[in-house]
């Protein structure tokens, strides 16, 4: 079995070669078929490991690209030279200039008054100095790294043929309501492969890239859970709008703050109020921002909340207020080893023991909370047709009260509300638990 960890959509660590046709170096330490064999046990070794394999291959990915790629003083990963501006005064712009920054890029978005301004250092100077300058001079403006936010979660090839006599899965609700208006669903990830059998009756409305169709594993097995149909596999909501805007574009640098915000802006302009992103990165000042600007208007973010183990700290976007942060389980309701803990949690989903579709018309089995983020998403769309503060709260109320609570009576920092969507299961080449 082949075996892919999907980080910035960039990195195929089967043999070591790029996802998106990127230069990757070797990893420099655990193989990813030894990770494999420990998902499952436990011990502080087997945590630490599950927690470094996103940092390894974060610092992977910097070393493949270092004229575009750079780490901030934590280490993660940020787009060399840029620093953002958040909604900044024209006096702030100037005094940024003085300081040898240009503007490099800029984007506003009246719906959500959200104005971002990418900011670029001169050659020599030093970016981290850079960013303390500017909140100094400026210390009620918002000013962060252009940080580069990645997915990650496990993709196993090599299922197709156990697929080929699966029985259909069962019905979704979704598919029983075809004299209702169709829901619509966002994704922002990165591309998807449209061409897959699963999407051939779908309506899926792209953006980025400017118009190319850049298909990648991650992104199409996310929006083959949320509204993928064929004779072998069925998505939660195999009847709705897909609104797939692809982040990545196979740059080193996709996945960057700015291209957030501007899908952010896309889907707000689209009025669609469910929007789901199984994306990991650190916090970050600017895009706190937009997703507040997102949630006090009633959209509801659906994330997942990472992959670095029980310890590791809050990831974003899922760590910021009123996301819906979503953990996973496998097919025995158990709480997948490398899942974060934390308030953040709100819901768990299945996130291991199945399948989804992949590129080039494959199904691989999946595992990590970047495929249970997008059940919930799907249970939530289901009922959240506008942007509207109300609705989502009764939205989010109603599925927590049909949640079954796995751990500690009522909420817990580990299942959240419980598990949702306990009935939907994509793993067709096996028996139901």
């Amino acid at each position: 079995m082949r075996v892919f960890i999907c980080i910035a959509m960039a990195v195929v660590v089967n043999s070591a070669q790029a996802q998106l046709r990127l230069p990757v170096a070797p990893l420099p330490a655990l193989p990813l078929q030894k990770l494999t064999q420990t998902v499952g046990q436990t011990g502080a070794d087997t945590l630490q490991q599950l927690s470094d394999v996103r940092h390894l291959l974060i610092a992977n990915l910097i070393r493949a690209n270092p004229r575009t790629i750079a780490k901030d003083p934590h280490g993660n990963p940020i787009v060399r030279g840029e620093l953002l501006a958040y909604g900044p005064s024209t006096q702030a712009i100037a005094a940024a200039q003085a300081m040898g920054f240009t503007i490099a890029r800029e984007q506003t978005n009246a719906a959500l008054d959200i104005h971002l301004v990418v900011l670029q250092a001169s050659p020599s100077m030093n970016i981290v100095k850079g960013l303390r300058a500017l909140r100094e001079a400026d210390p009620a403006g918002t000013y962060d790294f252009n940080h580069i936010y990645t997915g990650v979660g496990m993709l196993s090839a090599g299922v197709q043929a156990e697929l080929q006599s699966a029985a259909p899965a069962p019905q979704s609700a979704a598919a029983s309501r075809s004299d209702q208006p169709l829901p619509r669903v966002g994704l922002i990830d990165s591309g998807v492969d449209r061409s897959h059998p699963v999407f051939h009756d779908a309506l899926i409305h792209g953006w980025g890239c400017e118009g190319r169709e850049l298909p990648s594993a991650h992104g199409t097995a996310v929006a083959s859970l949320l509204v993928g149909r064929s004779t072998r596999f069925q998505g939660v909501l195999d009847k709705a709008e897909l609104y797939a805007a692809d982040v990545y574009c196979n740059a080193p640098t996709g996945g960057a703050v700015d291209a957030l915000a501007a899908a952010f802006a896309w889907l707000a302009e689209q009025r669609v109020a469910v929007i789901n992103v199984s994306l990991v990165g650190p916090d970050n000042a600017a895009l706190a921002q937009i997703v507040r600007a997102l949630t006090s208007r009633g959209y509801l973010l659906v994330a997942a909340v990472g992959n670095d183990g029980p310890a590791a700290p809050p990831l974003y976007p899922a760590s910021y207020p009123h996301v819906v942060g979503v953990t996973a389980v496998d097919a025995h309701r158990r709480v997948l080893i490398e899942a974060a803990r934390g308030n953040q949690v709100m819901f768990a989903a299945r996130g291991a023991d199945m399948s989804a579709a992949d590129v080039d018309g494959k199904y691989s089995a999946i595992r990590g909370t970047s495929f249970a983020a997008p059940i919930v998403a799907a249970l939530l769309a289901q009922s959240v047709s506008a942007p509207e503060s109300s609705g989502s709260n009764a939205a989010i109320e109603a599925l927590a009260q049909s949640a079954i609570d796995l751990g500690p009576k009522g909420r817990d920092l580990t299942y959240g509300y419980g598990l949702v969507g306990a009935d939907y299961r994509s793993d067709l080449a096996q028996p139901a638990p």
